[in-house]
Parts: structure tokens; sequence; C-alpha cells
């Protein structure tokens, strides 16, 4: 030891994991590390997996294909022992991979997401029957001539979201006095298609927008035409990020348990790499409505 100190040894990790077969990293791709939803999910990651003795590499792919690629040959080179990604999309070295490994399987993990049809493990809320919950509060307003704000309908999420609306609204009777309009989960998003929603020659009495980015857009929108809220309109968010209670009203919102989607995901990860043979393809954690002062009776 005496030696050790004099020669400021260390060990040699790239070494260690030649022979272990292990980087000690796990990958993640986050489609857009400047959407505040994922930050508390990242924060889940990061501390669940440096508990368990790993690293985390993060891959901002910025919802580009060739970027997803890049990061996930990661992977197949040993880069990194596992691969957790929060978009919908699944590279084609990751499929390969999973291919590979049958019946097997691959060290790759959805988060936030959910597709069934890929095969790997995931963790995620019930999104329709999220997006059903904030209709029916805004049915229960009195509101029938409602907005919905999509997030780009590629994505599974926003389909089911989409899909949890346009069932609430069935229900009453009301999918005809749906206005949907896409948006992409910016602020600018939400406030063009606020825009457009407002502009109409009926417009909506309240707005449901797929994420809570979109909404603070609304919100700007409807000050730029002097429309009071929740008085003239009603705003409903998804998600509950940390600025959703600080908006001017403060945004109802569906809360996600982004910190616990994070954590749970190392966990099948780490389930995968052990070998367990019994890791659950879902996991379908709660969510939970809340409500604040952007919604109220419709006039």
């Amino acid at each position: 030891m005496e030696a050790v100190t004099l020669l400021g040894y260390a060990p040699n990790s790239a070494a260690k994991h030649l022979r272990t077969l292990r980087s000690g990293q796990l990958l993640v791709m986050v489609p857009d590390i400047s959407n505040p939803f994922f930050s508390l999910i990242l924060r889940g990651i990061e501390e669940t997996a440096r508990s368990e003795g790993y690293a985390v590499l993060l891959g901002d792919t910025q919802h580009d294909q060739e970027r997803e690629e890049r990061y996930a040959l990661m992977v197949r080179r040993k880069e990194a022992d596992g691969l957790i990604f929060l978009g919908h999309r699944l590279p084609e070295s990751a499929s390969e991979l999973i291919r590979s490994s049958a019946p097997g399987c691959a060290p790759i993990v959805n988060a936030c997401e959910y597709s069934p049809h890929l095969g790997i493990p995931s963790v995620h809320i019930d999104n329709a029957a999220a997006a059903h919950e904030a209709m029916n509060h805004l049915y229960a307003l009195g509101h029938r001539r409602i907005g919905i704000i999509t997030g780009p309908l590629v994505s599974p999420l926003s389909r089911d979201r989409l899909l949890g609306a346009t069932v609430a609204a069935e229900a009453v009777k009301a999918e005809h006095d749906l206005l949907v309009t896409e948006g992409d989960f910016t602020i600018e998003s939400g406030s063009l298609a606020a825009d457009l929603l407002f502009g109409s020659s009926d417009p909506p009495t309240a707005i449901f927008c797929f994420n809570d980015e979109m909404a603070i857009g609304v919100l700007g929108a409807a000050r730029r035409r002097a429309l009071r809220v929740p008085e003239d309109v009603s705003i409903v968010g998804f998600d509950d990020v940390r600025y959703a209670a600080h908006t001017n009203p403060p945004l109802t919102t569906i809360a996600q348990p982004m910190q616990q989607i994070g954590e749970y995901a190392v966990r099948l990860l780490l389930d995968l790499l052990s070998g367990r043979p019994d890791v659950p393809l879902s996991v379908t954690l709660p969510h939970r409505l809340v409500v604040r002062a952007s919604t109220s009776a419709a006039a």
C-alpha cells in the first residue's frame, strides 16, 4: 500500500472491462435534452445506476435517426452494457441486437413510451387513461367545445393520449366538438396551435395540451389576445414539470412519476443484464390529475 501511495497507482479500468466483458456504463438516449420533462427521469436513472456501481452515458439525439443509430452502435461495440431509450423509435442496430439475442432478451429498455411490437421491457404510465381523465375534468366543468394540441402523432404516446381523449368525448357525445391540431411538444408549437384554435370561427372554451410546454405556449397566446385564463378559456397540460405550478395562473395538468420512471428503467435493465428470466415487458406506473387555477367552469 505504501508503494501504491508513493507511485500514485490507480487500477486500469479498461483492462478490467476487457477481462470482465463489461464496461460498467449504461447508455441513455434522450430525444430532446432541453425538454424539462426529461430532467427528473434522468435524475432517477443517474441515482439508481450510481447506487448499483454504474456510470451513465447520455446521448441527446435531437430526434435525429442518424444520431440514434450512432449511439445504439455503442452497445453493439460493448462500449456500454445496456441501453435505455426515452423516445419511440428503435435504431436498426438495436433491433439487430434484439434479433441476435433471441430467444433471450437484449439489454435494451424503453421508458416513457410503450410499443408492444418492439418486444422489449418498457416503463410508462397509461397515457390513454390519463388523457381520458383530463378530458373528463373539463367535461365535468361544463366545457363542450375543446381544443386538443397533440404531440407528433408518429409517437405511440401521442396516439394513446389522443385515443383516450377521443373516447372521453364519445362517451358524452361531444366527439364532433373536438378541435384537434398537432404540435411538437415545444412552447412555440403550443403558441402557434393556440393561435389557430383561437382564430377559428367557433373557438374552444378549453384546450388540452399533450405536455406542459405546449400549455405554457397556449397561456402566452391567450395573453396576447387578452383572453383571461380560466374565465375565457381553461387550459390543461400534461407531465407536471416543475414550472407548471408557477405559471400565471398555475397549470392544471396530469402528473407523471418522472423520477420513478427513470428508477424503474434502470432496475429493468439491470435485471436483463443479470439474466433474470421473468423481466416484465410492461411496467405501468400511476398518474395523477393535479387541478390548479388554469381550469374553471365554462362560461
